[in-house]
């Protein structure tokens, strides 16, 4: 696919960026971690129609915007370590977006907006590494589709976010956030706590406002934890909405890319530019014709009145989450939605069925992945070998995920069949049947439990996780922030049937629009 501005740009562009550049206000400090009014206004709740129509007005350039975003970054990412690498280019891009909207001229609503990419995402600037040392950065590779996507509409692509190493799909023990690239990314609301999620990364960057936009993936529940947990808000798609080419997998069987951000609207505007379809991706044929094009446009502040929710409240086991799922229901309830308490089906067979599918699918999917990206460990094998023999890899868990990958059974197996018909066929009904019985628009449950601290011996301990029926069912899920545990964010989400991504996002943003929980983080170093 070819960009209207080129990943290649020239020197005089590059020089044209310098001379543009010009100092933030000296009355602002873009060194203060809890202060992100970085242009005389507030950065961390600015949306990107608000950027944009300063932008019309000549009240601000990418260039400026793009700088805001970098110098807090210096300021602040030392503290999160979110940010892995930094796009050489990124000013350049600025440079080209001001320019476009000088002459009126603009690609798209993203035109000019900073956005992150998770580092498993590729492209030629910045070839992913996946967090781990054995993709060295300077390999070549194709732009992702996604990511020429966001270029053709004149995002600027700010550099990388730090990500669980290999999705979080090497160790059981396995600590989220931690690569063997970029070290452990921490959670900006409190520092020793875990940020989630294989995309930590992301989510902790949007947080901490270090960009307007980042971009996350999912397996199952990477997208959508560190959202819950970083307080923002993460929208993973329908699969096959947006294009896994260029995007280092786990399981062309559950995998998808998807928008992060601090505002409902700027999730929506970012899909609705990512959306599309890759003929190296079969699974982006089948979006429908009638799919809408431009998601921002059918959010209204009264989406949920008269619509049926289903509440799955996952109720027990943590005090905090079941205060804040009950307070959702009340905000729903005043609304002018009906709530139902529901169930989901199947959940155990599900999961039983899952983890030894995404086995077999990671290796060959990686396996093929790899041979895109020569001149480093070409197969699953040969990592595992790279991993024994290098001095960081293994220095904090193993890669017993990789091991049982590698002797998993091939994707002709009928046992594999079967269990990846069985995962998936239960994930769906278990929605569609829940929807049908109880004549529901979508299903809203707890997205996360409070982050608990990290922990190299234990590992994770994620507690509630809501995601897997919509990630086993490809079917669209959202999380926006609904509370807090003392300092710690608690996030909700919506999901229903496939391809209806459009009524989740505008379910969102009416729930944000009536109850708006998030909050800056405080960088607090632990709490009690």
């Amino acid at each position: 696919m070819g960009c209207m501005f080129p990943v290649r740009i020239s020197a005089v562009l590059i020089a044209f960026a310098a001379a543009v550049a010009t100092p933030l206000p000296v009355s602002v400090d873009v060194g203060a971690p809890q202060d992100p009014a970085v242009l005389g206004f507030d950065l961390n709740t600015a949306t990107i129609p608000d950027l944009q129509q300063r932008m019309d007005h000549g009240q601000l350039t990418s260039v400026q915007l793009t700088l805001a975003y970098l110098h807090r970054i210096d300021a602040v990412d030392g503290k999160i370590h979110s940010v892995i690498s930094r796009n050489p280019l990124a000013l350049a891009e600025a440079a080209a977006s001001d320019a476009r909207h000088l002459a009126g001229r603009v690609n798209s609503p993203l035109d000019g907006i900073p956005v992150l990419l998770k580092d498993n995402i590729d492209t030629q600037v910045q070839p992913a590494t996946a967090g781990s040392r054995a993709l060295p950065p300077s390999r070549p590779a194709a732009t992702a589709p996604l990511a020429e996507r966001l270029e053709r509409g004149g995002a600027v692509i700010l550099g990388k976010t730090n990500l669980s190493e290999w999705a979080n799909f090497r160790s059981t023990k396995s600590t989220s956030g931690w690569s063997g690239v970029g070290g452990q990314t921490n959670n900006p609301y409190v520092l020793d706590r875990n940020p989630c999620g294989s995309s930590s990364g992301s989510g902790a960057a949007v947080a901490a406002t270090l960009a307007q936009v980042a971009i996350g993936t999912e397996t199952d529940g990477s997208i959508v934890c560190p959202a819950g947990i970083n307080d923002v808000v993460g929208h993973k798609p329908t699969l096959g909405l947006v294009s896994r080419t260029g995007v280092v997998p786990i399981s062309a069987e559950q995998d998808t890319a998807g928008p992060m951000a601090r505002h409902v609207v700027d999730t929506a505007i970012t899909l609705s530019m990512l959306q599309g379809a890759d003929a190296a991706d079969p699974a982006t044929t089948a979006i429908p014709a009638d799919q809408p094009q431009d998601y921002a446009a059918l959010l209204r502040p009264d989406a949920l009145r008269g619509s049926r929710i289903g509440v799955w409240r996952m109720s027990g086991a943590d005090i905090d989450v079941d205060r804040v799922v009950q307070d959702a229901v009340q905000t729903l309830t005043a609304q002018g939605a009906t709530v139902v308490d529901v169930d989901l089906p199947y959940q155990d067979t599900i999961g039983a069925n899952e983890f030894p599918a995404l086995l077999t699918e990671f290796r060959h999917d990686l396996n093929a992945y790899l041979t895109h990206r020569p001149g480093h460990p070409a197969t699953l094998d040969e990592l595992i070998t790279f991993n024994r023999n290098d001095s960081i890899e293994l220095s904090r868990f193993g890669q017993e995920i990789f091991e049982m990958a590698a002797q998993a059974p091939d994707s002709t197996d009928p046992t594999y069949r079967q269990q990846r018909a069985t995962a998936t066929d239960l994930a769906r009904r278990s929605i569609d049947e829940t929807l049908a019985k109880f004549h529901l628009d979508a299903i809203m449950a707890p997205t996360n439990s409070p982050a608990w601290k990290t922990n190299y011996t234990t590992g994770d301990t994620i507690g509630i996780q809501s995601a897997t029926p919509a990630a086993a069912a490809g079917y669209p899920n959202i999380s926006i922030p609904a509370g807090f545990a003392g300092p710690l964010p608690i996030g909700v989400s919506f999901f229903t049937q496939r391809w209806a991504d459009a009524r989740v996002l505008a379910f969102a943003a009416a729930f944000e629009n009536a109850a708006p929980a998030r909050r800056a983080p405080e960088f607090i170093p632990t709490i009690g």
